[in-house]
């Protein structure tokens, strides 16, 4: 019998919507899934960004995102934009009554996120919220860990997420540098990942303590506007604009119900660090450390080793147990960064027709942005801040 086709509309066909399209293309080829996904439509901001339709398997373009979204044919639409355009797509597409994929962070601001939240909730529509980290299959077995009690009570959780792409200050000023298109710098871009790593590994966070810096105040501009995929080399126009969002966000945490301490740090400023997101987790009975340089392998800790046996064991999670493996290579035959999003779009489409989400929806999105709301409160005012 023939499966149920669903048309997809990727808004965006930049650096996500290339991640994105390789998901949509590739998820069918090795996941059983319970509908066909159809690449209908890639939408973009200039008709030179489109011209990768054909290469990446999309049967159409358009440069009208709001036509697209209210197009009868289309059932999901996939965010990938910058992030100042997240909440009128989405919202847009729910009121259009069509399932919504969108990138993290979701919003600019809180206030923005919940009205994404109330608008998918009143359209009754499928929402998920991109946090890619989470379907990494080490980080699917550290969460079964956690659950069944291996690690026992969890006293810390410390994260740190350092990139070094922005250090040169002859790089040029980029979309992601500006509030009016990001909302937050370092904060929001990668901070939202090692906050949503903790609220799905451990628990919510329910007050931060912060401090939030801006390494380099301007930078020059360049003659086109190139996204993340600027270059220090690129040609100036003679023009210097202010960067006015954070470069680092470091800041403590506590968990909510919990005894649990967390730490956090993001920034773009760690020289050698080129994606080093990282997690290490502490508990009573055991200890467990991931990165995502190394995404296929963490290292795990059991106090109940006998003395003369403790140590850090070297796990590589990639045999059939481990979440999502038994649809890729044999042991051993290590996945990549782009493999996530297979995992994320698979899920997705694998509950369509359920009332469980196992994912990241909208909701997860918005209980991390209360989380980046309240660091940046803290670190103007010096002083805790609640996570309301």
């Amino acid at each position: 019998m023939a499966k149920k086709k669903v048309n997809v509309a990727l808004i965006g066909a930049q650096f996500m919507g290339k991640t994105h399209s390789n998901a949509w293309r590739k998820v069918g080829m090795f996941f059983d899934l319970p509908v066909e996904p159809v690449m209908k439509v890639l939408c973009g901001k200039f008709p030179e960004e489109l011209a990768v339709a054909d290469k990446y398997g999309w049967q159409e373009t358009s440069l009208d995102w709001e036509a697209v979204v209210n197009r009868p044919d289309i059932d999901i639409v996939d965010v990938c934009t910058p992030n100042f355009l997240h909440p009128p797509i989405a919202i847009a597409a729910a009121k259009a009554g069509k399932a919504v994929i969108c990138e993290k962070p979701l919003a600019n601001t809180l206030g923005e996120a919940v009205d994404m939240l109330k608008a998918v909730n009143k359209a009754g529509v499928k929402h998920m919220c991109g946090f890619s980290y989470r379907f990494a299959p080490a980080v699917g077995t550290i969460k079964k860990m956690i659950a069944g009690g291996e690690l026992g009570k969890i006293f810390h959780f410390r994260a740190a997420y350092q990139q070094d792409w922005i250090v040169d200050p002859n790089f040029p000023m980029v979309w992601r540098l500006k509030k009016k298109h990001t909302g937050s710098g370092a904060l929001g871009d990668i901070g939202a990942h090692i906050v949503d790593l903790c609220q799905y590994l451990v628990g919510d966070v329910s007050e931060v303590c912060a401090a939030m810096q801006t390494f380099i105040k301007k930078r020059f501009v360049s003659e086109s506007d190139t996204g993340i995929s600027g270059k220090s080399g690129e040609k100036r126009t003679g023009k210097m604009d202010e960067v006015d969002v954070d470069d680092a966000a470091v800041f403590l945490g506590r968990i909510k119900g919990a005894d649990t301490l967390a730490t956090f740090e993001a920034t773009r400023f760690a020289p050698g660090r080129r994606n080093y997101n990282s997690i290490e987790i502490y508990g009573s009975e055991g200890s467990v450390l991931w990165n995502q340089e190394d995404m296929n392998v963490f290292h795990y800790f059991s106090r109940k080793d006998p003395g003369t046996l403790q140590g850090f064991r070297r796990i590589h999670a990639t045999d059939p147990g481990h979440p999502y493996t038994s649809a890729w290579w044999p042991t051993g035959h290590i996945i990549g960064y782009e493999h996530l999003f297979v995992h994320e779009i698979y899920d997705f489409l694998s509950h369509l027709g359920s009332k469980k989400a196992p994912y990241s929806t909208f909701e997860d999105a918005v209980k991390c942005q209360k989380v980046l709301d309240a660091v940046e409160k803290s670190a103007i005012t010096k002083k805790w801040q609640p996570v309301k």
